[in-house]
């Protein structure tokens, strides 16, 4: 069986950080959330990574990432254009946002022959998180369903006190299998715990220990074809209903192939805190607490020898 692979997911980092030169360090000797992302990855087993960015930052993400991976790791690169579309598509006049994350994992189509874990490239998941996936993956296989894995957070340990953010909130049955994941665009943390609002003015709780989604996902081979099957029906709603802002969304995805009764989602469990900088008065938080990991001897610095 071939080795798991991790596709991380970083075609959105120019944009967000206005060119990959001003992407922050967070770690004590200049590491990037990055950096433990895939330093985790690699002791938790996975050998093989694709970096899925676009064609615009590949030299500044080559040199500021990707060289110094490849001393690590077996590096591939696959891009995420607007223009890769179906036959019969063609990119709306004024679309400039990329067309969402399950046509990210699409545009990997050429560097998946194995199972894989994607990750978003600007949140740091821990280390119980990789090594549950990777543990997954090994031995992943479909069989009469597709066999996915997704990694769950428990809500509170997924919140900022800066803002709001969008969590993809999940139930599972009685075998600890996904059943439905909603997702919540405006959850706050409060001194009663995690809220949300679907109009701005009502407040609804989510019970402590609520498993979210992160965008950390285990598939097998066979989900790039299902995306690349239901792509064009996508884009056929899109172009009519939100042809400059759709976006084909990989929780949706998942969704789809559990209601029609053809995936199951094993939810494999982080007790880790995420952390990430949605906000700018996040950073600091997430300076001290991999300051703290690297005291505590979780992680090396510098982090790559």
């Amino acid at each position: 069986m071939k080795e798991p692979i991790l596709v991380i997911m970083a075609a959105g980092m120019g944009s967000r950080y206005g060119g990959l030169k001003q992407m922050d360090p967070v770690g004590p000797d200049g590491e990037l959330i990055l950096d433990y992302s895939l330093f985790d990855a690699r002791r938790a087993g996975f050998k093989r990574v694709v970096f899925l960015i676009k064609h615009e930052i590949e030299a500044d993400f080559r040199h500021i990432v990707g060289d110094r991976i490849e001393r690590h790791m077996d590096v591939a690169y696959a891009f995420q254009q607007l223009d890769a579309l179906p036959a019969g598509f063609s990119v709306p006049d004024g679309r400039q946002k990329p067309w969402g994350t399950a046509h990210a994992l699409l545009c990997c189509k050429a560097c998946i022959d194995a199972p894989f874990a994607a990750i978003n490239a600007d949140d740091y998941y821990g280390v119980s998180a990789f090594q549950a996936i990777y543990d997954y993956l090994k031995d992943a296989k479909d069989d009469a369903l597709y066999r996915y894995a997704m990694v769950g957070y428990p809500v509170e340990n997924t919140l900022t006190d800066h803002g709001y953010v969008s969590r993809g909130v999940c139930t599972t049955d009685e075998m600890g299998n996904l059943s439905t994941i909603t997702e919540r665009t405006h959850i706050i943390s409060t001194i009663e715990g995690a809220l949300y609002t679907e109009d701005g003015e009502t407040y609804h709780r989510i019970p402590a220990g609520s498993p979210v989604s992160m965008n950390l996902w285990g598939f097998t081979p066979g989900f790039i074809d299902e995306l690349e099957a239901g792509f064009p029906a996508f884009l056929r709603e899109t172009m009519q209903r939100n042809p400059l802002k759709g976006e084909y969304f990989l929780p949706s995805a998942v969704d789809a192939l559990l209601q029609a009764g053809k995936a199951t989602v094993r939810v494999l469990h982080s007790g880790d805190r995420w952390y990430g900088v949605t906000y700018k008065e996040d950073k600091p938080v997430v300076v001290q607490a991999l300051r703290s990991l690297t005291d505590a001897g979780v992680y090396p610095t510098p982090l790559w020898r």
